[in-house]
């Protein structure tokens, strides 16, 4: 880790007028606990900020202090306005939805990036990047903690979101002994644990609960490969209607099927649009090259790739157009 660069970030952000959050598409718990951190920090700074995503944060996460302040609506905001845009938890520039606007952004705007995912492309002036970290709530734990920035419940409660659903509940291998540590402390300075359970895992509804079950039921294994699969067509989406959030944790709970090499869940978001998750528990693995080859990218044993295409499921086999 650069020390140096949490330190220059910090002075960035206290020096700027204006401030610009943003978040992936799709918001997971990692990304809208991130941009909680950020809020709070710079409420605390008394900063004029945005807090912006592409898609709706799920109501899962209400429970959060500052996530009702994240927005979709950035349309009456001008892009030049903002002397500092801070991405977080984005793995590429694609994924802030602001692509265009942050190549063309003027000499005096200044981009910082806070993320765990492998380096995809060269956007950011500070880019504060850690991918042996399980989240990019823990990579925000070390930036309050270089800082000198005293934790709060509100910081804590954010964090321990990030880390809980970013790893299974601590179950991924991307928890390490420092991630626990950073667990402790957060519970001592009053995170929520059953709360952030209750929101983020107890909560699936009886449509949840069925799409969990179709996936069950639909997973098959390549024994040539050893390679496990289940797919959800957009007819079988549809009919049981859930938010994004209950379908987030499938992918993981796949992968806890034994002595298989490589999960892969695949799903038709929408007609024509699919998306895949992959996942390994093999250490000689690393699925983020096939998420590569089909337009994606990730981590080494958990990644995920999006791509146009319609799946057609004939006796029990599927067929992707």
């Amino acid at each position: 880790m650069n020390e140096q660069k949490y330190i220059d970030a910090y002075q960035i952000i206290k020096n700027a007028n204006n401030i610009l959050l943003t978040i992936h598409a799709k918001p997971d718990g990692d990304a809208i606990a991130s941009a909680n951190v950020l809020i709070e920090l710079l409420i605390n700074l008394n900063k004029k900020f945005f807090a912006y995503s592409k898609d709706i944060t799920p109501t899962s996460f209400d429970y959060l202090l500052h996530t009702e302040k994240i927005s979709q609506n950035i349309n009456n905001k001008n892009f030049f306005d903002f002397d500092v845009i801070i991405a977080l938890d984005c793995g590429s520039l694609s994924r802030t939805n602001l692509s265009e606007q942050i190549k063309n952004k003027n000499k005096n705007q200044i981009t910082i990036e806070f993320d765990h995912h492998p380096k995809v492309d060269d956007y950011a002036n500070i880019e504060i990047r850690e991918p042996q970290m399980s989240s990019t709530a823990e990579v925000l734990y070390y930036f309050l903690k270089y800082n000198k920035i005293e934790f709060n419940k509100n910081f804590a409660n954010s964090i321990l979101t990030g880390i809980l659903t970013d790893t299974g509940n601590l179950l991924y291998d991307s928890t390490t002994s420092k991630t626990m540590d950073i667990v402790s402390e957060m519970l001592l300075y009053g995170a929520k644990y059953s709360q952030i359970i209750q929101n983020t895992w107890r909560n699936k509804s009886l449509n949840g609960l069925k799409i969990w079950g179709l996936a069950m039921k639909n997973l098959q294994i390549n024994k040539k490969y050893n390679f496990a699969f289940s797919i959800l067509t957009f007819e079988e989406l549809e009919k049981n209607k859930v938010d994004e959030d209950e379908i987030e944790g499938i992918a993981g709970f796949l992968s806890t099927l034994e002595d298989v090499n490589v999960v892969l869940f695949l799903r038709e978001e929408k007609k024509g649009k699919l998306k895949g998750s992959l996942r390994t528990s093999k250490k000689n693995i690393d699925v983020s090259k096939l998420a590569q080859k089909l337009g994606g990218g990730g981590h080494i044993k958990a990644s995920g790739f999006n791509m146009d295409g319609e799946i057609k499921k004939i006796n029990n086999k599927y067929i992707i157009n």
